[in-house]
């Protein structure tokens, strides 16, 4: 059975192999199973194509009942929360995120079986303009390449870097504790992307209240992650080698600029496929059994006392 799913590196196969429990002569059987399964599931409009699933089967460590209700949740996310989605690549606010630096994905890995590393900056939006919500929807057309485009970001997880530098009250006034949920069901429940860590960098006054609120909402496992190295940026180093972070970071990678141009033309080149990608989802009114809601998935107030900030 023939299956188009791109050849991993020596490396990357052999942590597939020791993490992920990847075997190749059963992958071609895997993707069937969950292809039958997606087919007999009224209520889910979802990918079927090789590189997509085997994505979430890598994220799942090949458990098809764990690929199986991520895939779900992914797409009932999509549904439900259609303002994490909602700005395509053609909206303006897509080429100022970019121009701004605000979120880029590096596109050299610290090593050949290393995550990938991606950098936000969400003081560099207009607070007063635009919401984290639309940096989330604008940055989810990078996100969705990641998953069919680099295997690094698949097999071997990835690293973020939040350079708080510039963030403001009004940027903190925009993480209510339902935008909280939905940040984190998005990324760490319905992405087959696993993250390795989260690193702050130049953080502001009132930052603590939000990393407490978040980390009410991590499993102990992300928890573990979250490094604040705040103006160290030696300390940084030690986990995210200095040569392949942009030039702005100390780095020899390029500036973000010349990063930002290169996602421009990956989305270019994935333009037909994200086009594509909008008509995916599901309908809940034909989900077998009690139909998903919002609130079932994100209604999180009152889980947090309203947030104090000094």
């Amino acid at each position: 059975m023939a299956v188009s799913v791109r050849p991993l590196t020596p490396a990357l196969a052999e942590k597939a192999r020791k993490e992920l429990f990847e075997e190749p002569g059963r992958v071609a059987g895997d993707l069937q199973h969950i292809k039958d399964w997606i087919a007999k599931q009224p209520h889910l409009r979802a990918r079927t194509d090789d590189q997509w699933l085997v994505a979430f089967l890598r994220g799942c460590k090949f458990s098809l009942e764990r690929t199986k209700q991520k895939l779900d949740l992914h797409y009932s996310v999509r549904t439900m929360a259609p303002e994490l989605y909602g700005i395509h690549y053609d909206n303006p606010f897509f080429e100022e995120m970019l121009s701004l630096g605000v979120f880029i994905v590096l596109p050299k890995s610290p090593a050949p079986d290393a995550p990938l590393v991606s950098i936000v900056r969400p003081g560099r939006y207009d607070a007063s303009k635009h919401s984290i919500m639309d940096v989330l929807a604008a940055s989810n057309n990078l996100l969705k390449i990641l998953l069919v485009d680099n295997d690094n970001a698949i097999v071997a997880g990835s690293q973020s870097i939040l350079d708080l530098e510039g963030v403001t009250m009004a940027h903190f006034l925009q993480m209510t504790s339902s935008t909280m949920k939905k940040m984190i069901v998005m990324s760490q429940d319905a992405s087959p992307l696993r993250m390795k860590g989260t690193h702050y960098l130049n953080t502001p006054p009132g930052f603590e209240t939000i990393l407490t609120a978040m980390k009410l909402l991590l499993n102990e496992k992300n928890k573990n992650r979250l490094f604040v190295h705040n103006k160290n940026y030696e300390e940084l180093y030690k986990h995210i080698p200095q040569d392949v972070l942009p030039i702005e970071y100390g780095g020899k990678a390029g500036t973000i600029a010349e990063i930002s141009d290169y996602w421009r033309a990956k989305v270019k080149e994935y333009s037909a496929w994200l086009d594509e990608d909008l008509q995916y989802g599901t309908d809940e009114s034909k989900r077998p059994g009690k139909p998903k809601t919002a609130e079932d998935m994100f209604g999180v107030e009152g889980s947090f006392r309203q947030l104090e900030f000094d």
